[in-house]
Protein backbone atom coordinates (compact mmCIF):
# COMPACT_ATOMS: atom_id res chain seq x y z
CA UNK A 1 0.00 0.00 0.00
CA UNK A 2 1.32 3.43 -0.86
CA UNK A 3 2.21 5.70 2.01
CA UNK A 4 0.90 9.22 2.20
CA UNK A 5 2.21 11.05 5.25
CA UNK A 6 -0.40 13.28 6.80
CA UNK A 7 -0.92 15.18 10.02
CA UNK A 8 -4.24 16.16 11.50
CA UNK A 9 -4.23 19.34 13.59
CA UNK A 10 -5.93 17.60 16.52
CA UNK A 11 -7.20 14.24 17.69
CA UNK A 12 -10.78 15.21 17.00
CA UNK A 13 -9.85 16.36 13.51
CA UNK A 14 -8.40 12.90 12.92
CA UNK A 15 -11.58 11.29 14.24
CA UNK A 16 -13.74 13.49 12.00
CA UNK A 17 -11.64 12.51 8.98
CA UNK A 18 -11.93 8.82 9.84
CA UNK A 19 -15.71 9.11 10.16
CA UNK A 20 -15.79 10.66 6.70
CA UNK A 21 -13.72 7.71 5.45
CA UNK A 22 -16.23 5.28 7.01
CA UNK A 23 -19.11 6.97 5.19
CA UNK A 24 -20.74 7.98 8.47
CA UNK A 25 -23.74 10.18 7.80
CA UNK A 26 -24.89 10.71 11.39
CA UNK A 27 -23.23 10.95 14.80
CA UNK A 28 -25.19 10.80 18.05
CA UNK A 29 -24.11 11.89 21.49
CA UNK A 30 -23.68 14.36 24.26
CA UNK A 31 -20.10 15.66 24.38
CA UNK A 32 -18.44 16.57 27.66
CA UNK A 33 -17.32 20.06 28.57
CA UNK A 34 -14.75 20.10 25.78
CA UNK A 35 -16.50 21.17 22.57
CA UNK A 36 -13.61 20.03 20.36
CA UNK A 37 -15.69 17.18 18.85
CA UNK A 38 -18.27 19.65 17.58
CA UNK A 39 -15.59 22.02 16.39
CA UNK A 40 -14.05 19.24 14.30
CA UNK A 41 -17.44 18.36 12.80
CA UNK A 42 -18.57 21.96 12.28
CA UNK A 43 -17.81 22.07 8.56
CA UNK A 44 -18.60 18.44 7.74
CA UNK A 45 -21.81 17.17 6.19
CA UNK A 46 -22.31 14.66 9.03
CA UNK A 47 -25.68 15.01 10.76
CA UNK A 48 -24.84 15.55 14.45
CA UNK A 49 -27.67 14.70 16.84
CA UNK A 50 -27.11 16.30 20.25
CA UNK A 51 -29.02 14.22 22.79
CA UNK A 52 -30.19 14.92 26.32
CA UNK A 53 -29.12 11.52 27.64
CA UNK A 54 -26.19 9.27 26.76
CA UNK A 55 -28.25 6.10 26.95
CA UNK A 56 -30.64 7.42 24.32
CA UNK A 57 -27.69 8.49 22.18
CA UNK A 58 -26.39 4.91 22.09
CA UNK A 59 -29.92 3.64 21.37
CA UNK A 60 -30.16 6.04 18.43
CA UNK A 61 -26.78 4.96 17.10
CA UNK A 62 -27.90 1.34 17.45
CA UNK A 63 -31.04 2.04 15.44
CA UNK A 64 -28.90 3.72 12.78
CA UNK A 65 -26.63 0.66 12.57
CA UNK A 66 -29.50 -1.83 12.43
CA UNK A 67 -31.19 0.06 9.62
CA UNK A 68 -28.11 0.88 7.56
CA UNK A 69 -25.78 -2.04 8.21
CA UNK A 70 -23.00 0.51 8.82
CA UNK A 71 -21.40 1.31 12.19
CA UNK A 72 -23.33 3.63 14.44
CA UNK A 73 -21.16 6.27 16.07
CA UNK A 74 -21.69 7.85 19.48
CA UNK A 75 -19.60 10.55 21.20
CA UNK A 76 -19.83 11.23 24.94
CA UNK A 77 -17.92 12.72 27.86
CA UNK A 78 -16.36 10.83 30.78
CA UNK A 79 -17.22 9.44 34.20
CA UNK A 80 -21.01 9.38 34.67
CA UNK A 81 -21.45 9.94 30.94
CA UNK A 82 -19.86 6.52 30.40
CA UNK A 83 -21.91 4.78 33.08
CA UNK A 84 -25.06 6.35 31.63
CA UNK A 85 -24.17 4.77 28.29
CA UNK A 86 -23.71 1.24 29.63
CA UNK A 87 -27.35 0.22 29.12
CA UNK A 88 -27.05 1.25 25.49
CA UNK A 89 -23.85 -0.76 25.14
CA UNK A 90 -25.55 -3.78 26.72
CA UNK A 91 -28.30 -3.56 24.10
CA UNK A 92 -25.87 -3.05 21.21
CA UNK A 93 -23.80 -6.08 22.27
CA UNK A 94 -26.90 -8.25 22.70
CA UNK A 95 -28.21 -7.14 19.30
CA UNK A 96 -24.80 -7.76 17.64
CA UNK A 97 -24.74 -4.20 16.31
CA UNK A 98 -21.59 -2.54 14.90
CA UNK A 99 -21.17 0.56 17.03
CA UNK A 100 -18.24 2.83 17.89
CA UNK A 101 -18.44 4.68 21.21
CA UNK A 102 -15.87 7.44 21.64
CA UNK A 103 -15.49 8.91 25.11
CA UNK A 104 -13.32 11.44 26.90
CA UNK A 105 -10.81 10.18 29.46
CA UNK A 106 -8.93 11.64 32.41
CA UNK A 107 -5.53 13.17 31.61
CA UNK A 108 -2.69 10.68 31.93
CA UNK A 109 -0.86 12.78 34.53
CA UNK A 110 -4.00 12.92 36.73
CA UNK A 111 -4.99 9.27 36.66
CA UNK A 112 -5.25 7.97 40.22
CA UNK A 113 -5.49 11.42 41.83
CA UNK A 114 -9.26 11.56 42.25
CA UNK A 115 -9.52 13.95 39.31
CA UNK A 116 -12.82 15.44 38.20
CA UNK A 117 -15.10 12.64 36.90
CA UNK A 118 -12.23 10.15 37.04
CA UNK A 119 -13.31 6.56 36.54
CA UNK A 120 -11.65 3.36 35.39
CA UNK A 121 -13.76 3.50 32.26
CA UNK A 122 -12.05 0.60 30.51
CA UNK A 123 -12.96 -1.71 33.40
CA UNK A 124 -16.54 -0.40 33.33
CA UNK A 125 -17.16 -0.95 29.63
CA UNK A 126 -15.18 -4.13 28.87
CA UNK A 127 -18.01 -6.55 29.80
CA UNK A 128 -20.26 -4.82 27.24
CA UNK A 129 -18.00 -4.44 24.20
CA UNK A 130 -15.93 -6.51 21.78
CA UNK A 131 -12.86 -4.36 22.33
CA UNK A 132 -11.92 -1.36 24.45
CA UNK A 133 -8.85 0.86 24.16
CA UNK A 134 -7.55 4.01 25.82
CA UNK A 135 -5.37 6.25 23.67
CA UNK A 136 -2.77 8.14 25.71
CA UNK A 137 -0.49 9.16 22.84
CA UNK A 138 -1.59 10.98 19.72
CA UNK A 139 0.44 8.88 17.31
CA UNK A 140 -1.48 5.77 18.39
CA UNK A 141 -4.90 7.17 17.54
CA UNK A 142 -5.09 6.22 13.82
CA UNK A 143 -4.35 2.56 14.48
CA UNK A 144 -6.86 2.49 17.35
CA UNK A 145 -9.61 3.97 15.17
CA UNK A 146 -8.89 1.53 12.36
CA UNK A 147 -8.90 -1.49 14.65
CA UNK A 148 -12.10 -0.32 16.34
CA UNK A 149 -13.91 -0.06 13.00
CA UNK A 150 -12.57 -3.43 11.81
CA UNK A 151 -13.66 -5.24 14.97
CA UNK A 152 -17.07 -3.56 15.04
CA UNK A 153 -18.08 -4.85 11.61
CA UNK A 154 -16.24 -8.19 11.37
CA UNK A 155 -16.98 -11.56 12.91
CA UNK A 156 -20.14 -11.26 14.94
CA UNK A 157 -20.66 -7.48 14.83
CA UNK A 158 -20.70 -5.58 18.09
CA UNK A 159 -19.85 -2.36 19.93
CA UNK A 160 -16.29 -1.14 20.50
CA UNK A 161 -15.00 1.59 22.79
CA UNK A 162 -12.30 4.21 22.18
CA UNK A 163 -11.25 6.45 25.08
CA UNK A 164 -9.40 9.65 24.27
CA UNK A 165 -7.12 10.84 27.07
CA UNK A 166 -7.77 14.52 27.68
CA UNK A 167 -4.19 15.66 27.10
CA UNK A 168 -4.10 14.52 23.45
CA UNK A 169 -7.41 16.06 22.34
CA UNK A 170 -5.70 19.13 20.94
CA UNK A 171 -2.41 17.54 19.86
CA UNK A 172 -1.52 17.02 16.19
CA UNK A 173 -1.97 13.44 15.03
CA UNK A 174 0.52 12.03 12.51
CA UNK A 175 -0.71 9.46 9.99
CA UNK A 176 1.66 7.61 7.68
CA UNK A 177 -0.79 6.33 5.09
CA UNK A 178 -4.38 6.40 3.90
CA UNK A 179 -7.12 5.02 6.12
CA UNK A 180 -7.64 1.30 5.68
CA UNK A 181 -11.00 0.06 4.37
CA UNK A 182 -13.40 -0.89 7.13
CA UNK A 183 -15.82 -3.25 5.42
CA UNK A 184 -17.07 -6.58 6.74
CA UNK A 185 -15.23 -9.59 5.39
CA UNK A 186 -17.67 -12.44 4.79
CA UNK A 187 -16.01 -15.84 5.33
CA UNK A 188 -17.14 -18.65 3.05
CA UNK A 189 -18.24 -21.94 4.60
CA UNK A 190 -15.85 -24.84 4.97
CA UNK A 191 -16.63 -27.23 2.06
CA UNK A 192 -16.78 -30.30 4.26
CA UNK A 193 -19.13 -28.65 6.77
CA UNK A 194 -21.26 -27.34 3.93
CA UNK A 195 -21.56 -30.76 2.31
CA UNK A 196 -22.34 -32.54 5.59
CA UNK A 197 -25.07 -30.08 6.53
CA UNK A 198 -26.49 -30.09 2.99
CA UNK A 199 -26.88 -33.86 3.29
CA UNK A 200 -28.84 -33.47 6.53
CA UNK A 201 -31.04 -30.82 4.95
CA UNK A 202 -31.71 -32.99 1.91
CA UNK A 203 -32.76 -35.89 4.13
CA UNK A 204 -35.35 -33.81 5.98
CA UNK A 205 -38.97 -34.30 4.97
CA UNK A 206 -40.55 -31.56 7.07
CA UNK A 207 -38.00 -28.72 7.39
CA UNK A 208 -38.48 -25.22 8.77
CA UNK A 209 -36.25 -22.18 8.20
CA UNK A 210 -35.58 -19.88 11.15
CA UNK A 211 -34.21 -16.51 10.02
CA UNK A 212 -32.42 -14.55 12.75
CA UNK A 213 -30.89 -11.11 13.14
CA UNK A 214 -27.59 -12.34 11.70
CA UNK A 215 -29.31 -12.62 8.32
CA UNK A 216 -30.15 -8.89 8.19
CA UNK A 217 -28.77 -7.27 5.03
CA UNK A 218 -27.81 -10.75 3.75
CA UNK A 219 -30.90 -11.59 1.70
CA UNK A 220 -30.15 -9.84 -1.58
CA UNK A 221 -32.21 -11.14 -4.51
CA UNK A 222 -34.43 -13.02 -2.02
CA UNK A 223 -32.01 -15.95 -1.80
CA UNK A 224 -33.57 -17.14 1.46
CA UNK A 225 -37.10 -17.33 0.06
CA UNK A 226 -35.79 -19.17 -3.02
CA UNK A 227 -33.96 -21.62 -0.76
CA UNK A 228 -37.16 -22.22 1.22
CA UNK A 229 -39.01 -22.94 -2.02
CA UNK A 230 -36.32 -25.44 -3.02
CA UNK A 231 -36.85 -27.25 0.29
CA UNK A 232 -40.60 -26.74 0.56
CA UNK A 233 -39.81 -25.36 4.03
CA UNK A 234 -41.93 -23.12 6.21
CA UNK A 235 -40.26 -19.79 7.00
CA UNK A 236 -40.17 -18.29 10.47
CA UNK A 237 -38.10 -15.39 11.77
CA UNK A 238 -36.88 -14.43 15.18
CA UNK A 239 -38.05 -11.01 16.36
CA UNK A 240 -34.67 -9.48 15.46
CA UNK A 241 -34.65 -11.22 12.08
CA UNK A 242 -37.94 -9.71 11.06
CA UNK A 243 -37.79 -7.60 7.92
CA UNK A 244 -35.21 -9.92 6.35
CA UNK A 245 -37.74 -12.00 4.41
CA UNK A 246 -40.98 -10.98 2.73
CA UNK A 247 -43.87 -11.79 5.01
CA UNK A 248 -46.29 -11.96 2.09
CA UNK A 249 -44.44 -15.05 0.84
CA UNK A 250 -46.81 -18.07 0.90
CA UNK A 251 -44.36 -20.12 3.01
CA UNK A 252 -43.88 -17.45 5.68
CA UNK A 253 -45.66 -18.24 8.95
CA UNK A 254 -44.59 -15.56 11.43
CA UNK A 255 -42.23 -15.03 14.34
CA UNK A 256 -40.92 -18.09 16.13
CA UNK A 257 -41.17 -19.13 19.75
CA UNK A 258 -42.96 -16.77 22.09
CA UNK A 259 -44.88 -15.18 19.20
CA UNK A 260 -46.08 -18.40 17.54
CA UNK A 261 -49.69 -19.30 18.27
CA UNK A 262 -52.22 -21.82 17.03
CA UNK A 263 -52.82 -23.16 14.52
CA UNK A 264 -49.32 -22.50 13.15
CA UNK A 265 -47.53 -23.77 16.25
CA UNK A 266 -48.45 -27.26 15.13
CA UNK A 267 -45.74 -27.02 12.49
CA UNK A 268 -43.09 -27.03 15.22
CA UNK A 269 -44.47 -30.29 16.63
CA UNK A 270 -44.50 -31.87 13.18
CA UNK A 271 -41.14 -30.60 11.81
CA UNK A 272 -38.14 -32.93 11.59
CA UNK A 273 -35.41 -30.27 11.08
CA UNK A 274 -34.81 -26.57 11.70
CA UNK A 275 -32.33 -24.67 9.54
CA UNK A 276 -31.38 -21.62 11.63
CA UNK A 277 -29.82 -18.75 9.68
CA UNK A 278 -28.02 -16.14 11.76
CA UNK A 279 -29.84 -17.03 14.98
CA UNK A 280 -28.38 -17.71 18.42
CA UNK A 281 -31.54 -19.68 19.25
CA UNK A 282 -32.31 -17.28 22.05
CA UNK A 283 -34.91 -18.11 24.69
CA UNK A 284 -37.79 -16.16 23.18
CA UNK A 285 -37.13 -17.68 19.74
CA UNK A 286 -37.28 -21.26 21.06
CA UNK A 287 -40.06 -20.74 23.62
CA UNK A 288 -42.60 -23.54 23.18
CA UNK A 289 -40.41 -25.73 20.94
CA UNK A 290 -40.70 -29.48 21.48
CA UNK A 291 -38.46 -30.50 24.38
CA UNK A 292 -36.12 -33.45 24.71
CA UNK A 293 -32.57 -34.11 23.54
CA UNK A 294 -33.75 -36.33 20.69
CA UNK A 295 -36.28 -33.89 19.26
CA UNK A 296 -36.14 -31.27 16.53
CA UNK A 297 -32.50 -31.21 15.36
CA UNK A 298 -31.07 -27.87 14.22
CA UNK A 299 -28.60 -27.03 11.46
CA UNK A 300 -27.20 -23.66 12.54
CA UNK A 301 -25.41 -21.17 10.26
CA UNK A 302 -23.72 -18.30 12.15
CA UNK A 303 -20.64 -16.12 11.71
CA UNK A 304 -19.11 -16.42 15.17
CA UNK A 305 -18.48 -19.49 17.27
CA UNK A 306 -19.75 -17.64 20.34
CA UNK A 307 -23.22 -17.78 18.77
CA UNK A 308 -23.30 -21.58 18.57
CA UNK A 309 -25.95 -23.42 20.56
CA UNK A 310 -25.06 -27.09 20.97
CA UNK A 311 -27.59 -28.36 23.50
CA UNK A 312 -29.77 -29.66 20.66
CA UNK A 313 -28.95 -32.38 18.14
CA UNK A 314 -27.83 -31.26 14.70
CA UNK A 315 -24.84 -29.63 13.00
CA UNK A 316 -23.45 -26.20 12.24
CA UNK A 317 -21.62 -24.05 9.72
CA UNK A 318 -19.46 -21.09 10.80
CA UNK A 319 -19.71 -18.69 7.89
CA UNK A 320 -21.58 -15.82 6.30
CA UNK A 321 -25.30 -16.57 6.03
CA UNK A 322 -25.55 -15.46 2.40
CA UNK A 323 -22.55 -17.53 1.33
CA UNK A 324 -23.87 -20.54 3.23
CA UNK A 325 -27.34 -20.36 1.68
CA UNK A 326 -25.83 -19.98 -1.78
CA UNK A 327 -23.55 -22.95 -1.11
CA UNK A 328 -26.40 -25.14 0.05
CA UNK A 329 -28.51 -24.09 -2.94
CA UNK A 330 -25.75 -25.21 -5.28
CA UNK A 331 -25.38 -28.58 -3.58
CA UNK A 332 -29.14 -29.07 -3.55
CA UNK A 333 -29.57 -28.22 -7.20
CA UNK A 334 -32.07 -30.69 -8.59
CA UNK A 335 -33.47 -31.55 -5.15
CA UNK A 336 -37.24 -32.04 -5.42
CA UNK A 337 -38.96 -32.30 -2.05
CA UNK A 338 -42.28 -33.97 -1.47
CA UNK A 339 -44.83 -31.21 -1.98
CA UNK A 340 -47.00 -32.48 0.87
CA UNK A 341 -45.11 -30.51 3.53
CA UNK A 342 -45.14 -27.24 1.59
CA UNK A 343 -48.87 -27.63 1.08
CA UNK A 344 -49.26 -28.26 4.81
CA UNK A 345 -47.37 -25.01 5.53
CA UNK A 346 -49.57 -23.04 3.13
CA UNK A 347 -52.76 -24.43 4.61
CA UNK A 348 -51.64 -23.60 8.15
CA UNK A 349 -50.72 -20.07 7.06
CA UNK A 350 -54.23 -19.64 5.62
CA UNK A 351 -55.79 -20.97 8.82
CA UNK A 352 -53.62 -18.56 10.84
CA UNK A 353 -54.94 -15.63 8.81
CA UNK A 354 -58.52 -16.65 9.56
CA UNK A 355 -57.76 -17.21 13.25
CA UNK A 356 -56.13 -13.79 13.45
CA UNK A 357 -59.20 -12.15 11.95
CA UNK A 358 -61.35 -13.95 14.52
CA UNK A 359 -59.06 -12.86 17.36
CA UNK A 360 -59.15 -9.25 16.20
CA UNK A 361 -62.94 -9.34 16.08
CA UNK A 362 -63.12 -10.86 19.56
CA UNK A 363 -60.73 -8.23 20.95
CA UNK A 364 -62.85 -5.48 19.41
CA UNK A 365 -65.96 -6.76 21.14
CA UNK A 366 -64.21 -6.87 24.52
CA UNK A 367 -62.65 -3.40 24.34
CA UNK A 368 -64.07 -1.14 27.09
CA UNK A 369 -65.57 2.20 26.16
CA UNK A 370 -62.93 4.88 25.81
CA UNK A 371 -60.29 2.47 24.50
CA UNK A 372 -59.20 1.25 21.09
CA UNK A 373 -58.36 -2.41 20.37
CA UNK A 374 -54.67 -2.77 19.53
CA UNK A 375 -55.50 -4.99 16.56
CA UNK A 376 -57.53 -2.06 15.20
CA UNK A 377 -54.56 0.25 15.71
CA UNK A 378 -52.34 -2.01 13.61
CA UNK A 379 -54.95 -2.41 10.88
CA UNK A 380 -55.58 1.34 10.60
CA UNK A 381 -51.84 2.04 10.70
CA UNK A 382 -51.30 -0.24 7.71
CA UNK A 383 -53.89 1.73 5.75
CA UNK A 384 -52.65 5.15 6.82
CA UNK A 385 -48.92 4.82 6.16
CA UNK A 386 -47.49 3.84 2.76
CA UNK A 387 -46.05 0.37 2.21
CA UNK A 388 -42.32 -0.03 2.62
CA UNK A 389 -42.44 1.54 6.07
CA UNK A 390 -40.03 0.55 8.83
CA UNK A 391 -41.76 -0.40 12.06
CA UNK A 392 -39.69 0.24 15.20
CA UNK A 393 -41.00 -1.49 18.30
CA UNK A 394 -40.67 -1.88 22.02
CA UNK A 395 -41.52 -5.08 23.89
CA UNK A 396 -44.28 -4.15 26.30
CA UNK A 397 -47.65 -5.72 26.99
CA UNK A 398 -49.77 -4.05 24.31
CA UNK A 399 -47.11 -3.24 21.71
CA UNK A 400 -46.29 -6.96 21.53
CA UNK A 401 -49.43 -7.32 19.40
CA UNK A 402 -47.31 -6.17 16.46
CA UNK A 403 -44.96 -9.15 16.91
CA UNK A 404 -47.80 -11.56 16.15
CA UNK A 405 -48.13 -12.22 12.43
CA UNK A 406 -50.43 -11.47 10.63
CA UNK A 407 -51.88 -8.86 12.98
CA UNK A 408 -48.97 -6.87 11.62
CA UNK A 409 -47.26 -8.07 8.43
CA UNK A 410 -44.28 -6.81 6.46
CA UNK A 411 -44.35 -6.94 2.70
CA UNK A 412 -41.29 -7.45 0.54
CA UNK A 413 -40.25 -3.82 1.09
CA UNK A 414 -41.09 -3.52 4.77
CA UNK A 415 -38.55 -3.09 7.54
CA UNK A 416 -38.43 -3.85 11.25
CA UNK A 417 -36.24 -2.83 14.19
CA UNK A 418 -36.84 -4.35 17.61
CA UNK A 419 -34.93 -4.58 20.89
CA UNK A 420 -32.80 -7.63 21.60
CA UNK A 421 -33.32 -10.12 24.41
CA UNK A 422 -32.35 -7.33 26.83
CA UNK A 423 -35.46 -5.28 25.89
CA UNK A 424 -34.37 -2.05 27.62
CA UNK A 425 -37.34 0.23 28.13
CA UNK A 426 -37.30 3.18 25.75
CA UNK A 427 -35.03 1.56 23.16
CA UNK A 428 -37.54 1.60 20.32
CA UNK A 429 -38.64 5.17 20.94
CA UNK A 430 -35.04 6.39 20.76
CA UNK A 431 -33.80 3.98 18.08
CA UNK A 432 -36.48 5.29 15.70
CA UNK A 433 -34.51 8.55 15.42
CA UNK A 434 -31.41 6.68 14.27
CA UNK A 435 -33.48 4.56 11.90
CA UNK A 436 -34.99 7.68 10.37
CA UNK A 437 -31.55 9.19 9.70
CA UNK A 438 -30.25 5.94 8.21
CA UNK A 439 -33.14 5.34 5.83
CA UNK A 440 -33.80 7.20 2.56
CA UNK A 441 -35.77 10.39 3.04
CA UNK A 442 -38.95 9.04 1.50
CA UNK A 443 -39.17 5.82 3.50
CA UNK A 444 -41.71 6.01 6.34
CA UNK A 445 -40.51 5.25 9.87
CA UNK A 446 -43.16 4.41 12.47
CA UNK A 447 -42.53 3.64 16.14
CA UNK A 448 -45.21 1.67 18.00
CA UNK A 449 -44.37 1.98 21.68
CA UNK A 450 -46.04 1.71 25.03
CA UNK A 451 -46.65 4.79 27.15
CA UNK A 452 -44.16 3.66 29.80
CA UNK A 453 -41.37 3.50 27.23
CA UNK A 454 -42.39 6.73 25.55
CA UNK A 455 -42.53 8.66 28.81
CA UNK A 456 -39.00 7.50 29.61
CA UNK A 457 -37.93 8.88 26.22
CA UNK A 458 -39.87 12.17 26.29
CA UNK A 459 -36.89 14.20 27.49
CA UNK A 460 -35.53 13.71 23.96
CA UNK A 461 -38.48 15.40 22.23
CA UNK A 462 -36.48 18.61 21.79
CA UNK A 463 -33.70 16.44 20.31
CA UNK A 464 -36.21 14.99 17.85
CA UNK A 465 -37.34 18.49 16.89
CA UNK A 466 -33.79 19.80 16.50
CA UNK A 467 -32.64 16.76 14.51
CA UNK A 468 -35.40 17.10 11.94
CA UNK A 469 -35.98 13.35 12.16
CA UNK A 470 -39.63 12.98 11.23
CA UNK A 471 -41.04 9.86 12.91
CA UNK A 472 -44.65 8.83 13.45
CA UNK A 473 -44.96 7.74 17.10
CA UNK A 474 -48.00 5.62 17.92
CA UNK A 475 -48.13 5.45 21.72
CA UNK A 476 -50.33 2.76 23.26
CA UNK A 477 -51.47 4.25 26.56
CA UNK A 478 -52.61 1.76 29.20
CA UNK A 479 -51.81 4.08 32.10
CA UNK A 480 -48.21 3.14 32.84
CA UNK A 481 -46.26 -0.10 33.03
CA UNK A 482 -48.87 -2.59 31.89
CA UNK A 483 -46.68 -5.69 32.00
CA UNK A 484 -45.71 -5.03 35.62
CA UNK A 485 -49.30 -4.27 36.54
CA UNK A 486 -50.45 -7.57 35.01
CA UNK A 487 -47.83 -9.44 37.02
CA UNK A 488 -48.88 -7.59 40.17
CA UNK A 489 -52.54 -8.40 39.58
CA UNK A 490 -51.63 -12.05 39.22
CA UNK A 491 -49.88 -12.01 42.60
CA UNK A 492 -52.00 -9.61 44.67
CA UNK A 493 -55.30 -9.33 42.88
CA UNK A 494 -57.06 -6.03 42.17
CA UNK A 495 -56.91 -4.83 45.78
CA UNK A 496 -53.16 -4.24 46.03
CA UNK A 497 -51.95 -1.01 47.60
CA UNK A 498 -49.30 -0.86 44.85
CA UNK A 499 -49.95 0.22 41.30
CA UNK A 500 -47.98 0.53 38.07
CA UNK A 501 -50.84 1.99 36.03
CA UNK A 502 -53.22 4.82 36.75
CA UNK A 503 -55.68 6.68 34.52
CA UNK A 504 -54.28 10.19 34.34
CA UNK A 505 -53.42 12.79 31.70
CA UNK A 506 -50.06 12.17 30.08
CA UNK A 507 -49.06 15.78 29.41
CA UNK A 508 -47.64 14.82 26.04
CA UNK A 509 -49.82 17.34 24.24
CA UNK A 510 -48.13 20.22 26.05
CA UNK A 511 -44.62 18.90 25.40
CA UNK A 512 -45.17 18.25 21.72
CA UNK A 513 -46.78 21.65 21.32
CA UNK A 514 -43.82 23.35 22.98
CA UNK A 515 -41.42 21.79 20.47
CA UNK A 516 -43.53 22.25 17.37
CA UNK A 517 -44.42 18.56 16.98
CA UNK A 518 -47.79 17.10 16.08
CA UNK A 519 -50.03 15.46 18.66
CA UNK A 520 -53.39 13.70 18.76
CA UNK A 521 -55.12 11.60 21.38
CA UNK A 522 -57.63 8.94 20.40
CA UNK A 523 -60.14 7.23 22.69
CA UNK A 524 -62.75 6.38 20.04
CA UNK A 525 -61.97 3.62 17.51
CA UNK A 526 -63.96 5.44 14.85
CA UNK A 527 -61.67 8.47 15.09
CA UNK A 528 -58.42 6.55 14.85
CA UNK A 529 -58.14 6.29 11.07
CA UNK A 530 -58.49 10.05 10.54
CA UNK A 531 -56.01 10.78 13.35
CA UNK A 532 -53.37 8.49 11.87
CA UNK A 533 -53.89 9.87 8.38
CA UNK A 534 -53.53 13.44 9.60
CA UNK A 535 -50.45 12.56 11.65
CA UNK A 536 -48.86 10.85 8.67
CA UNK A 537 -49.40 13.95 6.53
CA UNK A 538 -47.44 15.93 9.12
CA UNK A 539 -44.62 13.37 9.14
CA UNK A 540 -44.50 13.25 5.34
CA UNK A 541 -44.11 17.04 5.41
CA UNK A 542 -41.13 16.72 7.77
CA UNK A 543 -42.58 17.05 11.28
CA UNK A 544 -42.61 14.31 13.92
CA UNK A 545 -46.11 13.55 15.14
CA UNK A 546 -47.35 11.62 18.18
CA UNK A 547 -50.66 9.76 18.27
CA UNK A 548 -51.59 8.61 21.75
CA UNK A 549 -54.15 5.81 21.73
CA UNK A 550 -55.99 4.74 24.88
CA UNK A 551 -55.87 0.93 25.17
CA UNK A 552 -57.14 -1.49 27.78
CA UNK A 553 -54.79 -3.36 30.10
CA UNK A 554 -56.74 -6.54 29.42
CA UNK A 555 -56.18 -6.27 25.66
CA UNK A 556 -53.44 -8.89 25.68
CA UNK A 557 -51.86 -10.20 22.48
CA UNK A 558 -53.17 -13.40 20.87
CA UNK A 559 -52.43 -16.65 22.63
CA UNK A 560 -51.70 -14.95 25.95
CA UNK A 561 -53.85 -15.09 29.07
CA UNK A 562 -51.68 -12.64 30.99
CA UNK A 563 -48.19 -11.90 32.25
CA UNK A 564 -46.40 -14.58 34.27
CA UNK A 565 -43.00 -13.19 35.19
CA UNK A 566 -40.66 -12.79 32.22
CA UNK A 567 -42.96 -14.70 29.87
CA UNK A 568 -46.71 -14.80 29.36
CA UNK A 569 -49.07 -17.59 30.22
CA UNK A 570 -50.10 -19.28 26.99
CA UNK A 571 -53.75 -19.85 26.22
CA UNK A 572 -54.87 -23.36 25.35
CA UNK A 573 -55.84 -23.59 21.70
CA UNK A 574 -59.01 -25.31 20.64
Amino acid sequence: MSRHPAAHPSAWAAIADHLHHLGTTAVFGLPGDDMAPLGALEDSDVHVVLCRDQRNAVFMATGYALASGRPGVCVIGKGPAVTNALTGLLEARSAAVPLILIADGTRLDRVGTGAFQELDQLAAVRPYVKWAVRVDHAERLPAALEKAAALAVNGTPGPVYVELAEQIAGEPVPRTGPWRPAVPQRPAPDPAALAATAARITAAQRPLLLVGGGARHRNADRRIERFAERLGAGIFTTASGRGTVAEDHPLHCGVSGLYTVGPVDALWREADLVVALGSRLEETATFGWPEGADQLPVVQAVLGEESLVLDRPGAYVLADVAATVDGWAGLLDGHRPDGTWAERVRSVRAALAQRAADRAEEAGKRAPDGTVPVARVLADLERAVPAGRVLVQENGLQDMWSYFFPHYALGAGGGSVVPSEQTPLGFGAAAAVGVRLAEPAGRPVVAVVGDGAFHLFRAELPTVADAGAAVLYVVLDNGGYGWLQSNLDRVSGPGSRFAFTRPRPTGTDGLTGAYGLGHRRVTDPDRLSDALAAAWREVAAGTTSVVEVAVALADTPPGMTGAAGDFPERAEEE
